[in-house]
């Protein structure tokens, strides 16, 4: 997609903090981080949300996890915990229409939501 941000960051035409990159997959800092460790891990296909995800695509999905614990040991929260969190469409908060997770940690980490009576979900 042309006018897709994550894809040009796959493509090098805009630049990212890299922590890990194979022809398959990137993984770099988010330049606005909610916790001392905050990744991104995109496919370089573009894919908008994780409902586009066709069985063609299956078997990168599990690819993209092995991806996401390599870089858990690299940046050395492996052990101490983190989250790997997608987002899918608008009422998830999804801002930036290519599938991506989260991968946040080097911090103990709060409740992710709250209901109304103020329990975790």
């Amino acid at each position: 997609m042309e006018n897709c941000l994550f894809c040009k960051i796959a493509n090098g035409s805009v630049p990212s903090n890299k922590v890990y990159e194979d022809d398959t997959f990137l993984v770099f800092h988010d330049i606005q981080p909610a916790a001392p460790t905050h990744v991104l891990i995109i496919p370089k296909k573009h894919i908008a949300t994780m409902n586009d995800v066709g069985p063609e695509d299956y078997a990168m999905i599990g690819e993209l996890h092995r991806v996401a614990q390599e870089a858990a040991k690299k940046l050395g929260v492996a052990e101490t915990g983190y989250r790997l969190i997608n987002n899918c469409g608008p009422d998830s908060g999804q801002a930036v229409y290519h599938i991506h997770y989260h991968l946040i940690g080097g911090a103990k980490l709060g409740a992710l939501v709250q209901s109304s009576d103020s329990h975790a979900i």
